[in-house]
């Protein structure tokens, strides 16, 4: 728990979620928060664009052996886990939530998370940092095709204008900062500590507002202690099957013990930093808070099980350094 206490990242998200039902952004100044949460995210997907390297995400789509199997469990596997779950909790949990499942499970993994972990795992850190970054990218623009392909509607409908939204907001400034990576290259480099917090900002942020939608609708008062009991129950089960089946697939592509980690960590891990913007972008205010709400609870829990999952997989490849590895993970102390 020691490293998950000094996550800077975990710790924005939960003062997002407590100032949000402190002092929620509702009224008036919830179109202010808003338009700065789509600037905030405007910002942060043009350095993206600018700071991914186009030779890794080449790099990414030449490996097709890891990154095809990568993106089927990913996009495929997963986001059929979250429709599962989505219609298997319709009787125990509010149908918003119920929505947030589909949506949890066709998001991306995390960058910064996943490869930080494989690298404590003694993974194959190039593989997963390429993998990440490829990844990432990949579900910004098939996320949300994959979310209504597979009936992500309701009260969470997403409209045309949503779409041009997406477009606008998500696409079009990470195009441009492809676009302007040799330029600003030099720039980007002396600014990456400054990008990092950009990306904890812009996310919390994001955070805040979805949460604060959630609030004015009275989440405390939809959401009863079994509703509660039933979404984390969930969350927990979307959890083991995402490790434990991002785990054998590696091991039935007969993959090497490193990349086996690096698809372990990119294949399990869900994305806040994608997730919670999209949201504020796909969702009308009222709906996004409840429906980030299982991508909220599965990324701190994600966080949770990492570290000492990490550590168990780096003793074990410590006592076993050349072995391929097709002992499962395990997290007991």
């Amino acid at each position: 728990m020691r490293t998950i206490t000094k996550d800077p990242m975990l710790r924005l998200l939960l003062l997002a979620m407590v100032l949000a039902a402190l002092l929620p952004a509702t009224g008036q100044w919830r179109g202010v928060a808003q338009m700065a949460a789509n600037a905030g995210i405007f910002a942060l997907f043009l350095a993206n664009g600018m700071r991914i390297p186009r030779a890794e995400i080449a790099s990414g789509i030449a490996n097709w052996r890891f990154f095809l199997p990568l993106a089927l469990w990913m996009f495929g596997a997963m986001a059929l886990v979250g429709l599962g779950l989505s219609h298997g909790g319709q009787a125990m949990v509010p149908p918003l939530v119920a929505i947030g499942f589909l949506y949890l499970g066709v998001l991306p993994t995390t960058v910064q998370s996943s490869t930080s972990y494989s690298s404590l795992a003694h993974g194959n850190v190039a593989l997963s940092v390429i993998a990440a970054a490829s990844m990432s990218i990949l579900g910004v623009f098939i996320s949300v095709p994959i979310f209504l392909a597979l009936g992500g509607s309701g009260e969470g409908m997403v409209g045309s204008d949503a779409l041009i939204k997406i477009i606008l907001i998500l696409i079009l400034p990470f195009a441009i900062g492809q676009i302007l990576q040799r330029r600003t290259a030099t720039f980007i480099a002396r600014q990456k500590a400054r990008i990092v917090w950009l990306d904890r900002f812009v996310i919390a942020f994001a955070v805040y507002v979805a949460f604060s939608g959630a609030v004015e609708q009275g989440i405390w008062e939809r959401i009863d202690a079994a509703e509660w009991a039933a979404t984390l129950a969930l969350v927990a089960i979307f959890l083991v099957v995402g490790h434990a089946g991002a785990w054998l697939a590696s091991g039935a592509l007969s993959l090497a013990r490193q990349d086996r980690v690096a698809f372990l960590f990119a294949g399990a891990q869900k994305s806040a930093a994608i997730g919670a913007p999209l949201a504020t972008v796909l969702f009308e205010p009222a709906a996004a808070g409840f429906i980030v709400l299982p991508l909220l609870l599965y990324h701190f829990f994600q966080l949770v099980l990492a570290a000492p999952l990490a550590t168990r997989l780096a003793a074990r490849s410590a006592l076993r350094p050349d072995a391929s590895g097709y002992d499962a993970p395990t997290t007991r102390s």
